[in-house]
């Protein structure tokens, strides 16, 4: 508050205001005037004027008070201040009431005053904060603002539009800060224990995402524990159980920028216990970075039968990653000490496997030797002393320079939910496949065609008014609770709605299972973020590998490495794509005991 006067002195202002206003309200310029000559400095505050003082000052002012209190009652409130105001209009409208149809205390301005000019009516203190809030918001004003009195009486009218100048012009200077860098999506796979931690969080220090404090904090900690290799792992590794144990259970989220692209970091879990949540995060991944670990013995464990390294490839091409990156890490390790042999040969192992997969060395896919514990080739080449033999790009200008990825903005917006929590409303997480929705627009989250408004939109933890496809978003949700929602439901258009369905036809492809599947079998199924239990209805036929024909009778059973067609039926109601109108929602993997059994995609929806 300014140490001029208490709340009612500025009243009694008002009241001035009031009457000499009303005498001539089209002289502007009499008013300006008669108003700058002896008025109160104002000081804007951005809280509820303490009523307390006014009433015990006057009966005017309690009067006053009370009006007050009525209109912020009448009022919603703005912005989380308590000014009972909403927008710009909310001048003349906090004002009209006590024009037309005044509370049971008449306050003394309204009395005085002819009635018909509501612009001029004195404002109560709590319309002309927020007055205060739009001079200091509208970039046009600020010459004025030095004469402090002039926002106390900047007409109604012209206040509203210079408030609903504010809206039109925050969302183009949100959206010019967002559109200029390509959101690209980067999932770390790999054997449990391969690096794939400690490699994203040596990128975010490297990048400067994490400063060094926090960074000092995380070694002193992890020294404590005598693990001091797994500090930079911490960075992304947040919860206690994942630090204690030095695996990662959840997908991690940070995020990183070079001067072309943004990029999110997915730090996938290595442990097979935990594939569900990798898959989850692989279905938001635009480019997968597999994690091979060169120190004796743990490259072999990770790509024997059993490791993760194969599961987490295949499973990152079945959930629709467009370019793999195979980092050879630990080359710093005694064992390797940066030995071109070793590199080559976890090179040659692996490279015949990613093949068979269907990556394409000469496109999609890169390998490169690293080491994520010194930063040696993520961010600059290794240095020539230590290794002699590899000259091509780093990490980091290797995936800048990726070619940029198609991706569908004028379709109907669809964003699949992977995770959700309560914070003053509902907010989901997760990536936007296709289309842009913005701040206020109205959405349905299926399958239970639920309607919902946007209420706030963060793109990676900073505040956006739209959001486009590749993005990794959270959206605040009106009208639904938080636990109505799980994980797998589609936040899409309303005038496109995302297909639902429980039975349908799939291609799917056997890749390991001991024994045959007829119909009657069941296993889990994950599509794009939502995992659902499903049986096999009937087989419908064999696809030959090599040509691609259909066979002419109905299989009795399918074994390992055959492709059939066959129907599905899941438990419950899913959103799902055929696989030929939009990819990303029409591919899925089916896992049972564990393992990964087969991989498929939706051909059309049956019911």
């Amino acid at each position: 508050m300014s140490n001029n006067g208490a709340p009612d002195s500025w009243e009694a202002q008002a009241d001035v205001i009031g009457e000499q206003g009303a005498k001539d309200s089209n002289d502007v310029s009499t008013k300006f005037s008669t108003l700058n000559v002896n008025a109160v400095e104002f000081v804007p505050s951005f809280c509820i004027p303490s009523q307390g003082d006014d009433s015990t000052d006057s009966p005017t002012s309690s009067q006053k008070s009370e009006s007050e209190s009525t209109n912020s009652a009448e009022s919603p409130v703005l912005n989380g201040c308590g000014d009972g105001v909403e927008s710009g209009d909310g001048r003349a409208a906090s004002a009209s009431p006590r024009v037309e149809e005044p509370p049971p205390v008449p306050p003394a301005a309204s009395t005085e005053t002819p009635v018909p000019v509501p612009s001029d009516v004195s404002p109560t203190a709590d319309s002309w904060e927020a007055e205060a809030d739009d001079a200091l918001l509208t970039p046009e004003d600020t010459n004025e603002v030095e004469e402090e009195e002039l926002e106390q009486q900047v007409p109604s009218t012209e206040d509203g539009e210079i408030s609903k100048k504010i809206p039109k012009k925050k969302p183009v200077r949100v959206e010019d800060t967002r559109s200029k860098k390509e959101h690209v999506n980067v999932v770390f796979i790999g054997h449990v224990d391969a690096g794939k931690s400690t490699i994203g969080g040596q990128i975010m220090s490297l990048t400067g995402m994490v400063d060094k404090r926090t960074l000092d904090k995380y070694e002193r900690e992890a020294r404590e524990k005598s693990r001091e290799s797994w500090y930079l792992s911490w960075a992304l590794d947040t919860n206690q159980e994942e630090r204690d144990k030095g695996k990662t259970v959840e997908v991690g989220r940070a995020y990183f920028e070079t001067e072309k692209k943004h990029f999110t970091i997915l730090d996938a879990p290595g442990h097979k216990s935990f594939v569900p949540n990798m898959i989850g995060g692989a279905a938001q991944a635009d480019l997968a970075v597999l994690v091979i670990s060169a120190r004796k013995g743990e490259f072999e464990t990770g790509f024997d039968r059993g490791g993760q390294t194969r599961e987490h490839a295949m499973l990152a091409k079945t959930a629709g990653v467009k370019h793999l990156v195979a980092l050879v890490n630990k080359m710093d390790d005694p064992t390797v000490n940066w030995d071109e042999k070793r590199y080559n040969e976890c090179r040659d192992k692996i490279l015949p496997y990613l093949k068979k997969l269907g990556f394409n060395p000469a496109k999609d896919l890169s390998f490169l030797p690293v080491s994520g514990q010194t930063g040696q080739g993520l961010l600059e080449r290794v240095s020539e002393e230590i290794c002699t033999w590899y000259r091509g790009p780093s990490f980091i200008q290797l995936i800048d320079e990726l070619p940029s990825l198609n991706r569908k903005m004028d379709g109907p917006f669809i964003m699949p939910v992977v995770d959700k929590y309560k914070d003053m409303g509902t907010v989901l997480m997760g990536k936007v496949e296709a289309g842009t929705t913005r701040k206020g627009s109205t959405l349905f989250l299926m399958p239970n065609r639920a309607q919902v408004t946007v209420d706030q939109l963060w793109s990676d933890d900073i505040e956006v008014t739209s959001i486009g496809p590749g993005e990794n978003v959270k959206v605040k949700l009106k009208g639904i609770e938080e636990e109505d929602v799980s994980p797998g439901f589609v936040l899409c258009d309303t005038a496109e709605p995302i297909t639902t369905g429980r039975v349908f036809d799939a291609q799917v492809v056997i890749l390991e299972h001991k024994s045959i599947i007829c119909a009657g079998y069941s296993a889990v199924m994950h599509i794009h973020c939502a995992a659902e239990e499903v049986t096999v209805k009937a087989l419908i036929c064999l696809v030959d590998k090599k040509t691609g024909e259909k066979s002419k009778t109905r299989p009795r059973f399918v074994k390992q490495d055959q492709v059939a067609i066959m129907r599905i039926e899941c438990a419950g109601i899913i959103c799902l794509e055929p696989f030929k109108k939009f990819a990303q929602m029409g591919r899925f993997t089916l896992r049972d005991e564990n393992k990964t059994i087969a991989i498929g995609k939706v051909l059309k929806v049956v019911e």
